[in-house]
C-alpha cells in the first residue's frame, strides 16, 4: 500500500459538500456497532464496500447535488485482495473534492480474542491456526492504515453506550470546524426567482438607478451605482441590517451541517441593485464559517 495524500481538489463536480468517513480497523473493535451510530446520526451508511467501488459512489453522490452530503461506510479485511487498493481509491476521492475521514477501531489482542470465543465467530483472516496469530497478522497489514487515520478509537474497555458518546464527539467536532460554502447570487425577478435559493431578498423598494440617465447602462459593478443605492438613508439601512441578519443565522446553518447556502438578491433586471447589494454582503460579511462565492445571474441580459 502507499500512503494517502491529504488534500482535495476541486474538479468542477458538486462533490465539495460530501462528509465522508471511512470506518475500518481491527475486526471484532466494534466497526458494525459505529456504522450503526453514524446511521443514527443521519448519515448515509454501506457496509464492506469494495474500495474499487468508492470513486464511483462518490460521482453518484455528487450527482445527486446535495440529497446525499453525509456518507460513511466501513471498509476492511473482508474486502480480501480488494482491500489492497484503498489508498488508490482514497486520492482519486480527494481529488474530485471530497474531504475524507478515516475512522480507526482497535482493541487489545486480549479482549478481541474474548470477544470472538465469546460469539464463537470466524476472523475473517483464519487460516485454521490460532485465533490470537489472525489478530496479529492483521494488524501488521494495517499498520498503515492506522498511520494514516484521522481518528482513532481503543474500544478495549469502552460500552457501547461510550462509543457511541466517542464517535458523537467527533461528528459534532468536524461539524463546529467546517466552513459553510455561501453561494450569494444577484437576479432579476422579470428573469425568474433561482430555484436552488434558500432565502430570497427583495430589493425592488430601493430607489431603480435604471431610470437615472448617467447610471441607465452601467451596473451595480460600478462605484457610480453601488454609492447611489448604498449611499442612501434607505439603502445603507437596509444594507447594514442584511448583514447582521445572515451573520446571525450562519451559525445556525452551520451547526444543522447544511451541505450549501445560497442567498438570492433581486431587482427588477438583475444589474443594478440586486448587483450592488450582492457585493456589499459578500464584501461586509464578518465570519471564519464560511467560504464566499458570488454570481451575477442575469448581468448581462438586458
Amino acid at each position: 500500500m502507499k500512503n494517502v495524500k491529504r488534500e482535495t481538489r476541486n474538479t468542477g463536480v458538486d462533490t465539495g459538500a460530501i462528509q465522508l468517513y471511512v470506518i475500518t480497523g481491527i475486526s471484532g473493535a466494534g466497526k458494525s456497532q459505529a456504522i450503526h451510530y453514524f446511521e443514527d446520526a443521519g448519515f448515509f451508511c454501506i457496509d464492506n464496500l469494495p474500495p474499487a467501488l468508492l470513486p464511483k459512489f462518490a460521482q453518484i453522490c455528487g450527482d445527486t447535488h446535495g440529497k446525499i452530503t453525509k456518507v460513511a461506510m466501513v471498509i476492511d479485511v473482508r474486502g480480501g485482495e480488494f482491500f489492497d487498493c484503498l489508498f488508490d481509491s482514497l486520492t482519486t476521492v480527494e481529488e474530485m473534492g471530497i474531504r475524507t475521514r478515516i475512522l480507526f477501531l482497535e482493541a487489545s489482542d486480549e479482549v478481541l480474542v474474548r470477544r470472538f470465543s465469546e460469539t464463537r465467530r470466524r476472523h475473517p483472516l483464519s487460516t485454521g491456526g490460532r485465533i490470537l496469530e489472525d489478530i496479529q497478522f492483521e494488524r501488521r497489514n494495517l499498520a498503515e492504515v492506522r498511520a494514516c487515520a484521522d481518528f482513532i478509537i481503543n474500544t478495549s474497555e469502552l460500552s457501547s453506550r461510550e462509543l457511541y458518546e466517542e464517535i458523537r464527539r467527533i461528528i459534532e467536532h468536524e461539524a463546529s470546524t467546517r466552513k459553510l460554502p455561501l453561494v450569494i447570487v444577484s437576479f432579476g425577478f422579470k428573469y425568474g426567482i433561482p430555484l436552488d435559493a434558500d432565502m430570497v431578498f427583495d430589493v425592488r423598494f430601493l430607489t431603480n438607478p435604471f431610470y437615472v440617465p448617467e447610471l441607465k447602462n452601467l451596473t451595480g459593478l460600478d462605484t457610480k451605482v453601488s454609492d447611489f443605492v448604498l449611499s442612501s438613508e434607505l439603502g445603507a439601512e437596509f444594507g447594514k441590517r442584511m448583514v447582521n441578519f445572515v451573520e446571525f443565522l450562519i451559525p445556525h446553518f452551520v451547526q444543522e451541517a447544511k451541505s450549501r447556502l445560497q442567498i438570492a438578491i433581486g431587482c427588477t433586471g438583475g444589474r443594478h441593485r440586486s448587483v450592488a447589494l450582492t457585493e456589499h454582503l459578500a464584501k461586509e460579511l464578518k465570519s471564519d464559517q464560511i467560504i464566499i462565492s458570488r454570481r451575477h445571474r442575469d448581468l448581462e441580459l438586458k
